[in-house]
């Protein structure tokens, strides 16, 4: 039988939010003005891994219901509600290493990432 006391609902819990670094916001705002109707970057997560749980990055031409907006030096990422519990307090970096250019995550509820990085678990 189910009680109140086991159903969680994102949407009852006030959540840190997600910050961008200099670096990523201008990343995505360069992307957002090589392509016109693209308003951001949509962050979700993914069952994946040997961990458990992937980052998945998509662009948002239209915001989806129950999208939280995370706005910083112009540019967007949204961020599905029901991803929040795994991803809160992320801060969303952009880096490069030589020829490599990435999106990192440094996501404090991750307890552990698999060897090639890939993946995390909380």
């Amino acid at each position: 039988m189910t009680t109140q006391a086991d159903i969680f609902e994102p949407a009852d819990y006030r959540w840190r939010g997600l910050t961008m670094t200099p670096a990523a916001a201008a990343h995505i705002c360069e992307l957002v003005a090589k392509q016109p109707g693209l308003l951001g970057i949509r962050l979700r997560v993914k069952q994946s891994g040997c961990a458990g749980f992937g980052y998945v990055l998509e662009q948002v031409s239209a915001p989806e219901p129950g999208d939280l907006l995370f706005e910083q030096q112009g540019a967007r990422l949204w961020v599905p509600l029901k991803a929040m519990p795994l991803i809160d307090g992320t801060e969303v970096d952009y880096v490069r290493d030589g020829l490599n250019q990435v999106f990192k995550f440094h996501n404090p509820n991750a307890q552990n990432a698999c060897g090639c990085g890939e993946s995390f678990g909380v």
